[in-house]
C-alpha cells in the first residue's frame, strides 16, 4: 500500500507540473502555451462537439501544437488584440493526418448525420468532398493553419461573427452579405490582424488561416495531439 500510495503521488505531481503534457514534438513545432500562456484553447475535435459527433483520431488532448514560426505571429496577433480589450480563441491548430482521414470515412457513412442540423443543415452528406468542406488532405497537417476567432477580454464570450465554428455553408464566407453590420465588423476586425502578421484566410470559412511562407509547405504530419 505505502509503494502504491508514493505511485499515486508521483503521477499527481506530474500533472499538477505539467510533465505528463508534453511529448517530444517534431523539430521546428512547439505547444502554443509554451509560446502564449494565456490563449484560450478549446479544440472541438477532442470533444464530440463537431460535426462528426465524436472524438477524432489523433486528438488525444486539448494542447494546441503549431509550428514555432506560427505560434510566434501568433502571439504578435494576441498581443494587438488584447491593447483592444479582446483575445483570440483556438479551435484547432495542427491536425494529424489520421485525423483527416477519419474525416473522411466520416463522410462516405451516408447515413451518419448526427450533426447535420447543427452543422450542414443546407448540404447533403455526399456533396461535402464536391464543395471542398471535407479533402483527403488538409493545411492544418503542415502545422501553420488555425482556426480561431475572437473573445471579448473581460467576459470570454466570442465575437459574433455570423455562423458558428465549423458551419458548412455561404453564412460562413467571408463575403457573405447577410449578416448584421456588427457581424460584418468583427469579421473584418478578425481579417486585418490576422493578415497584418501574415496570415492568409480561407475565403469559404472566416476563422482560417494559413501562415504565409509555412515552414513545412509540402509535408504532412501524422503525430497525435497529446
Amino acid at each position: 500500500m505505502k509503494y502504491k500510495a508514493l505511485f499515486f503521488l508521483i503521477i499527481s505531481s506530474a500533472l499538477i507540473f505539467g510533465f505528463y503534457q508534453e511529448q517530444e514534438l517534431p523539430e521546428g513545432f512547439v505547444y502554443v502555451k509554451s509560446v502564449i500562456p494565456d490563449l484560450d484553447v478549446e479544440l472541438k475535435y477532442y470533444t464530440n462537439h463537431n460535426f462528426v459527433g465524436d472524438t477524432i483520431d489523433g486528438y488525444r488532448s486539448n494542447h494546441l501544437i503549431l509550428t514555432r514560426a506560427a505560434a510566434e505571429q501568433l502571439k504578435l496577433v494576441q498581443e494587438e488584440l488584447q491593447e483592444q480589450s479582446m483575445c483570440l480563441k483556438v479551435y484547432d491548430g495542427y491536425r494529424p493526418q489520421r485525423a483527416v482521414n477519419h474525416f473522411g470515412r466520416w463522410a462516405r457513412v451516408l447515413n451518419d448525420t448526427v450533426n447535420k442540423t447543427e452543422f450542414y443543415p443546407d448540404v447533403k452528406k455526399q456533396n461535402l468532398f464536391k464543395e471542398e468542406y471535407i479533402a483527403s488532405r488538409s493545411g492544418h497537417s503542415r502545422g501553420s493553419t488555425v482556426d480561431l476567432t475572437i473573445i471579448d477580454g473581460n467576459t470570454g464570450e466570442p465575437l459574433d461573427m455570423g455562423s458558428p465554428f465549423d458551419f458548412f455553408g455561404k453564412e460562413s464566407w467571408v463575403d457573405y452579405p447577410n449578416i448584421t453590420g456588427q457581424q460584418k465588423k468583427n469579421r473584418q476586425l478578425l481579417q486585418q490582424v490576422m493578415l497584418k502578421y501574415n496570415f492568409r484566410n480561407y475565403p469559404k470559412e472566416w476563422w482560417h488561416f494559413t501562415l504565409r511562407w509555412e515552414p513545412f509547405p509540402k509535408t504532412y504530419f501524422d503525430f497525435d495531439v497529446e
